[in-house]
């Protein structure tokens, strides 16, 4: 499995030399993200996807189901997914006035990132960056996604060589756009109501044996909420993690909704919630927080806003496309 050692903004290389089909040699990007169910009929495969091919209990399937219904049914991470591919394709043709392919593979659901990968090679492409639509580095996220698509790779004789962006919670560009965000939201919440304010950075829970194995991805979720906090000027802030799951073993905490309760019962009234481990809206979003979190602080009497998501803003768009270009001028 690719490792997090780099190149410039953390590029890995990983490169299938034996020979292939002649190409055109464009350019291309293999964008990556976790996947949601479309519809409520595929919610049941894309869990049992989840699970490592292993079908959820009934309780467990409702309970998600019922998630689903809160937002309205599906989550729009596949529509966001698409149109942060097109903007970016349309970006990077823009500054570069050359030809390039943006091709987009999920973890969980269709379209897999194995059939892009497959795609990238059928179409003769011999330069691509992956990146995965998340910015911390975890063995258990975004390794899994670099070693999928290097075991595509290795199947099939290929000229592709896909290099991936194996974190980006530091480039200078999305700490910058959350910073704004943040300053934004802060802005608006003095104005509207008196009181303490709490900035808390958040990103998904993974299980806790991953400190055993000197994953980083702890660590860089302070190292992202401590830069964005340098450069918003912000003088109370923490982290917490959310959306952690019911497998059994304890993962990483303190949890959200935690945080916000002992702040609470210290006289803290307004939380802002960032959360920067993640780039789109999608149910860990639109439920955990809007839903989930919003019930809590209603329940304490307090204000808990967010920073909107990244989505497929141009701001955020440009910062996409500069960890790109830095993947490609990495290349041999």
């Amino acid at each position: 499995m690719t490792s997090n050692k780099a190149f410039d903004r953390n590029v890995a290389a990983s490169t299938v030399t034996a020979p292939g089909p002649p190409g055109s040699g464009a350019k291309a990007v293999l964008l990556m993200a976790y996947g949601s169910p479309r519809t409520r009929a595929e919610i049941l495969p894309y869990y049992t996807h989840m699970r490592r091919g292993r079908p959820p209990s009934p309780e467990a399937l409702a309970e998600l189901e019922r998630r689903y219904d809160a937002i309205g049914g599906s989550s729009p991470l596949p529509e966001i997914t698409r149109s942060q591919a097109n903007a970016l394709q349309r970006e990077l043709q823009r500054r570069e006035g050359a030809a390039w392919r943006v091709v987009v593979g999920m973890k969980h659901s269709s379209p897999f990132l194995e059939d892009a990968v497959g795609q990238l090679m059928e179409a003769g492409v011999t330069s691509a960056v992956g990146l995965v639509m998340a910015p911390h580095f975890s063995t258990m996220s975004v390794g899994e996604y670099v070693e999928r698509a290097e075991n595509t790779l290795a199947q099939r004789p290929s000229r592709l060589s896909l290099r991936f962006v194996t974190d980006w919670h530091l480039d200078p560009g999305y700490v910058g756009w959350l910073a704004e965000r943040v300053r934004e939201l802060l802005a608006v919440t003095t104005e509207a109501r008196s009181g303490q304010t709490l900035v808390i950075f958040t990103a998904h829970s993974l299980p806790t044996r991953l400190r055993e194995m000197g994953d980083p991805y702890p660590d860089q979720l302070v190292e992202t909420a401590a830069a964005v906090a340098r450069q918003a000027g912000l003088s109370n802030w923490t982290t917490a993690w959310q959306s952690v799951a019911k497998t059994g073993e304890p993962w990483l905490g303190p949890e959200l909704l935690d945080v916000v309760r002992e702040a609470a019962a210290g006289g803290t009234t307004n939380f802002v919630v960032s959360a920067c481990g993640f780039t789109a809206d999608h149910l860990e979003i639109l439920y955990d927080l809007d839903v989930e979190a919003q019930a809590e602080a209603a329940r304490l009497g307090v204000r808990l806003v967010r920073t909107p998501m990244p989505n497929a803003r141009a701001d955020f768009v440009a910062v996409l496309a500069d960890l790109v270009q830095a993947g490609i001028a990495a290349s041999p």
